[in-house]
């Protein structure tokens, strides 16, 4: 499959070209020079051919530890993984001595370059900078406007002999979310109802996003598990803008490991991009199936790292927790205790999740956190019999019956699994509203422990029995 990368000086509009082209909002886009940092990929396709697109952070003339040397490097790496390069200018700036100084640079890279100049909108106004850009040396270029779809006929006519030269990929991993939308009184009673099985294909991506506060060693940690420098790191706080998919194999299993940037305290957050950059982390936990919340050992579970734990929980995300610095810590048994006392307490919503103690710098523990990704999806994606269920349910309300109601016995009826991912049960009761949220945890806490469903949201839905008596 033929592999684009964009490429081109800071604030020329690649990531809204890698945008479209991508077909999704991927990349955070602002007027802002130096958004992008790490480079990212994503399939595209352009006039019905597939291809993978590269965004780039901009080319800087820096070669120090700076972040703008950092970024040069991460151009770099990404220009080595493509075979084929599109150099972006601004068309209303015209080509700059930077442009100039970079299609030097990439004369000596060959490969394939296609020049196009962006921004042109208003083909009057930036006519000049369209003759300037012969002078690059890289053939006629293409006037576009990514953010107007302007020119794409344009690329298309010179991609079309490099993608014609490519295989098509194979069909794309799709997000797989399962959902059951049917009549859930249709079930009610039904032994022999079965849900379809989820596709547990050991050939798709398990999808684990990297989330916590800011500088904790989430890259650091990404860094270490793909072993090379996927994504710039640093001293410096907030370093990574976007969220950066990667794709790792570990004991046979495809991961898609999703680095994010670090969420602050919603009050502190006040600078556009980084408001963006929250926003892609909270869709990169959306779409993951794990999630690693990452925490300082030095500063473990402080408020908001509890509320992110939280937020995860909440969207039915595996978590697990990787406690990072470990090596920096002197008393690790005292530290481990008020670790585990934090999670009873804190997070008591759900029972007994996992964490991992690491040392990202050092590689530590790195592949017991894979491990531990790889037990915790399998309980992620439990299922559990109808009949088997409703067996177990008539055990619990013998041990403990519901609270009576006027009186009356508030009976369990009928219990089942919908779905997984997370697990979620439905359970018949003669009067729903009546039934006391300290009961439904006895229920839940039941699953928990006579399932073995450690570690996961465990989700309860009421549902009220038909009286066959009651006129319609």
């Amino acid at each position: 499959m033929l592999r684009l990368a964009i490429i081109g000086r800071p604030n020329v509009g690649k990531s809204t070209l890698f945008n479209k082209l991508a077909g999704k909002h991927l990349a955070i886009v602002d007027d802002t020079p130096g958004v992008t940092r790490d480079w990212r990929e994503s399939d595209a396709t352009l006039f019905g051919y597939p291809l993978v697109v590269i965004d780039t952070a901009g080319l800087e003339e820096s070669f120090d530890d700076s972040i703008q040397g950092r970024m040069r490097k991460q151009t770099e790496a990404a220009l080595a993984e493509a075979n084929c390069l599109l150099f972006v200018i601004d068309g209303r700036s015209g080509v700059t001595p930077a442009d100039e100084h970079f299609a030097a640079f990439l004369r000596k890279q060959k490969k394939p370059v296609i020049l196009a100049v962006n921004k042109c909108e208003n083909p009057k106004a930036t006519q000049t900078a369209i003759g300037e850009a012969y002078a690059l040396g890289f053939g006629e270029p293409i006037a576009m406007s990514a953010a107007h779809s302007v020119g794409f006929e344009d690329l298309f006519g010179a991609l079309q002999p490099y993608l014609e030269e490519h295989e098509p990929p194979e069909t794309a991993d799709e997000n797989n979310k399962i959902e059951y939308d049917g009549d859930l009184d249709a079930l009610e009673g039904d032994e022999d109802f079965v849900f379809e099985q989820e596709d547990l294909d050991p050939e798709k991506h398990i999808k684990i996003a990297i989330v916590g506060r800011p500088n904790v060693g989430k890259s650091t940690l990404l860094n270490a598990i793909v072993k090379q420098e996927r994504v710039m790191t640093g001293p410096e706080a907030g370093i990574t803008r976007d969220a950066i998919a990667v794709d790792w194999t570990y004991k046979d299993r495809p991961f898609r490991l999703v680095d994010t940037a670090g969420m602050r305290k919603k009050a502190k957050v006040q600078n556009v991009i980084e408001k963006l950059s929250v926003e892609d982390t909270m869709r990169a936990i959306r779409l993951a199936q794990i999630v690693i919340l990452v925490l300082d050992a030095n500063a473990a579970f402080e408020k908001q790292d509890l509320q992110i734990a939280d937020h995860i929980l909440q969207e039915g995300r595996a978590l697990i927790v990787a406690v990072n610095k470990w090596d920096t810590i002197e008393n690790k048994t005292e530290a481990q205790e008020e670790i585990v006392y934090k999670l009873e307490t804190s997070l008591a919503q759900t029972r007994d999740i996992p964490f991992v103690t690491l040392s990202a710098i050092n590689g530590r523990n790195i592949e017991r956190l894979l491990d531990t990704a790889l037990d915790i999806y399998e309980v992620w994606n439990k299922r559990i019999s109808t009949s088997g269920l409703n067996r177990w349910l008539g055990k619990m309300e013998s041990q403990s019956p519901p609270p009576l109601v006027s009186g009356r016995p508030n009976r369990l009826k009928y219990i089942t699994q919908i779905k997984t991912r997370p697990p979620t049960f439905v359970l018949w009761v003669s009067k729903p509203q009546d039934l006391p949220d300290t009961y439904k945890r006895y229920i839940i806490n039941g699953l928990r422990r006579d399932y073995n469903i450690p570690g996961v949201p465990v989700r309860l839905l009421l549902r009220a029995s038909k009286n066959p008596f009651k006129s319609n």
